[in-house]
């Protein structure tokens, strides 16, 4: 069984990316690390937060927190085993990091990661 080294990311859906940028810059007392029309993220603590403009109708209904993992194959194989649906496969997002999606057997939206 393989580990993980804790929540790093946790993506928020967005409908309206100025209000809730203004939002979250009041609540998290930073201005964003990540600024565009298509993400907004800061850099708080050791976490990630993430705005994702549309996020509804990507499927995000809630937030959803991304695991740092060492082996995401590993880990995505783990999770299946146990019970687990995949919801987004492993694919890369940015240069050297993969991520995925599960649903937990009640319908929880599980975000695994990893950093190469």
């Amino acid at each position: 069984m393989t580990g993980t080294d804790g929540i790093k990311i946790v993506l928020h859906p967005v409908s309206d990316l100025a209000k809730a940028k203004a939002t979250y810059t009041a609540l998290l007392g930073t201005e964003p690390t990540a600024d565009s029309e298509y993400y907004v993220g800061f850099d708080v603590a050791g976490q990630h937060i993430g705005l994702v403009p549309g996020g509804a109708q990507q499927g995000m209904t809630a937030p959803v927190a991304h695991w740092q993992v060492a082996d995401l194959d590993a880990k995505l194989a783990e999770l299946t085993a146990a019970g687990a649906t995949v919801k987004e496969p492993a694919h890369e997002v940015g240069p050297g990091r993969r991520v995925a999606t599960v649903t937990d057997p009640d319908g929880n939206v599980l975000g695994i990661m990893q950093d190469s």
